[in-house]
């Protein structure tokens, strides 16, 4: 009987594990094959009924409604709220997929041979002498009552000061008041009495007052028109004072200056822009941060010293003038401010590339898409000359990986750089180059847009291969554009433009389908139009086109000599689908 028993039992149990391990193997496939087949329907529900949608990282195109594996790679699926990234800059990922990718960094720190010897100084808290300021008395009188009385006293701009009698003012109020009766005769008259008050700095509702009463008014408030502290009280009750004489002195201290001194030998190595790291014996166990922003061109003969500025916001007010601070500069020469970093951080090369740099600080490993500035090759290694900082972590491993991954998301990287391109706050802070851009360039881009032109009736006519001639052309044109005639600044965007440009133009003449050249004219024309908008035109008139429905109706622009809209998106299927959103002449400005 106990024998038949155990048998049973274990028969139960053994068909117990074997329900449980099928349906651990084919409910989670099917769960995996519904997300593939149908993950728009899946992020649905997720809307309506508020339930947490499951992603993977590295093939966002996965949703399902429970944790599990990506049905494509293996990994383990993550909540998409906690893969979002409102940064189109930033991709995140899981430790998986960053484990998966092979992603390997590197913190980029300061080249070879630096000294690192540390520049002590010591100096004081001393006010901007910028934001110094004097309240005078506008019209001449006795003081009559001070509502500030001391030196040191805080001031705020509109604020009650001092209260004067004034004769002057007593015979001006007189004088309105007479001009007043005679406004029928000589209205000529009455308006030169209300300017001669208004020369004596009193408003417009006090002379309405004045005129309404039939009053003459004895005595005048003075208001403060700056904010600080008093630094000097230069009347007191009683005194007579002149027009345009110093009531007070103020200093404000939202801002103050910290000037340290700084020996002869050690000034070669100190340079505006340095940190210094300083503290102060009032303010016991906190450091601070500042930058110099000035050195003193002249020595003091009698202390040998320079005077070095930085400045420092002070709004809670805890630095005080002439307070002692000590404080630290890392010594560098000019040759160790830059490093250097793999070649195998870099994406593309050019004295513009891209890298991707880990975020610090974050509980999902994040990556930002980032463009810097490279120098000479040296060895394995670039030097870089902008775009990145001391202690920052580069990606010198799997960059393709995540760049990959951002063009899935739909984010910045190497061939979707038109996500930052078409950014509306990109937009709406364009510079004004025009007056700077000389003709001869002007003529130049003029050029490039003639066989923009032609890429665009191309598509226009959906024809592949004539796509792929002209924006040849357009490669060539751009090869052409002197960027030499362009100042520092200007230049510089110019470069960031004409190396996108080139990108998205090589694609097109890369690609023989019609509507990946089309995905691709769209990121080109954004491009060129922020440029002439720019740098503006000579004589030429354009006009920015937009269509609504293009890209999933999230819409796009291109520029046409004409204001008859010829779709080059949807060509023949729907031709003249758009508007004219922008003209841009040789009297065009940003807005």
């Amino acid at each position: 009987m106990k024998n038949n028993f155990k048998i049973i039992l274990t028969a139960i149990i053994a068909v117990l594990i074997g329900l449980g391990a099928g349906y651990f193997i084919f409910g989670n496939a099917s769960d995996q094959s519904l997300a593939m087949d149908a993950p728009d329907h899946s992020k649905e529900v997720s809307a309506t009924t508020g339930e947490e949608i499951w992603t993977c990282s590295m093939h966002p195109q996965i949703r399902q409604k429970e944790a599990g594996d990506c049905a494509l790679c293996g990994m383990d699926l993550i909540p998409l709220e906690d893969n979002s990234s409102n940064d189109p800059l930033v991709l995140e990922m899981t430790p998986a997929a960053v484990k998966l990718a092979n992603i390997q960094t590197s913190i980029i720190g300061e080249s070879v041979g630096a000294s690192g010897k540390t520049i002590r100084l010591s100096g004081k808290v001393q006010a901007d002498e910028r934001l110094a300021s004097s309240q005078v008395a506008h019209v001449p009188g006795r003081i009559e009552k001070l509502f500030v009385s001391f030196t040191g006293e805080q001031v705020q701009a509109g604020q009650e000061i001092a209260r004067l009698y004034s004769p002057e003012l007593i015979t001006a109020q007189r004088e309105l008041l007479e001009a007043l009766k005679l406004q029928a005769i000589s209205p000529g008259l009455l308006e030169a009495a209300r300017n001669k008050l208004r020369y004596w700095k009193i408003g417009n509702s006090t002379i309405e007052r004045i005129e309404q009463q039939g009053i003459v008014q004895e005595t005048f408030t003075v208001y403060a028109e700056e904010s600080g502290i008093v630094s000097q009280k230069r009347v007191s009750v009683g005194d007579y004072v002149q027009q345009g004489q110093a009531l007070f002195e103020l200093m404000n201290l939202s801002k103050v200056w910290v000037l340290f001194d700084a020996y002869e030998e050690d000034l070669a190595a100190i340079h505006v822009g340095d940190k210094i790291e300083f503290s102060t014996p009032s303010l016991a166990n906190k450091t601070l941060q500042t930058r110099v922003t000035f050195i003193d061109p002249i020595i003091n003969p009698n202390t040998r010293v320079a005077s070095i500025r930085t400045e420092v916001q002070n709004r809670k007010g805890l630095l005080k003038p002439e307070m002692l601070v000590y404080g630290n500069l890392e010594r560098r020469s000019k040759s160790n401010t830059q490093w250097s970093i793999p070649k195998t951080a870099v994406l593309w090369t050019g004295k513009r590339s891209v890298v991707y740099v880990k975020m610090p600080d974050r509980k999902i490993p994040s990556f930002q898409f980032r463009t810097i500035e490279i120098g000479e090759a040296q060895g394995d290694t670039y030097q870089v000359l902008s775009g990145l900082e001391a202690g920052e972590e580069v990606v010198t491993y799997g960059s393709f990986a995540i760049d990959a991954a951002a063009q899935l998301n739909n984010q910045a990287s190497m061939m979707n750089q038109n996500v930052v391109v078409k950014n509306e706050s990109r937009n709406l802070a364009l510079p004004d180059y025009t007056r700077l851009t000389p003709t001869a360039f002007k003529k130049q881009l003029a050029a490039v847009s003639d066989a923009y032109l032609l890429l665009k009736d191309a598509l226009v006519a959906t024809d592949g291969q004539l796509a792929i001639r002209t924006a040849r052309q357009v490669l060539e044109a751009l090869a052409k554009v002197d960027k030499n005639l362009l100042e520092a600044d200007p230049q510089g965007y110019w470069m960031d433009q004409l190396l996108a440009m080139e990108s998205h133009g090589g694609k097109i003449s890369a690609l023989d389908d019609v509507e990946a050249q089309r995905k691709q004219f769209d990121f080109l024309s954004q491009l060129l139009i922020e440029s002439i908008k720019v740098f503006g035109v000579v004589s030429d008139t354009l006009y920015v086109q937009h269509c609504p429905m293009v890209n999933g109706n999230q819409g796009a622009d291109w520029l046409s000599r004409e204001d008859k809209v010829r779709n080059p998106y949807f060509g023949d299927k729907m031709m003249t689908c758009g508007v004219v959103k922008t003209t841009i002449d040789k009297d065009f400005k940003n807005p």
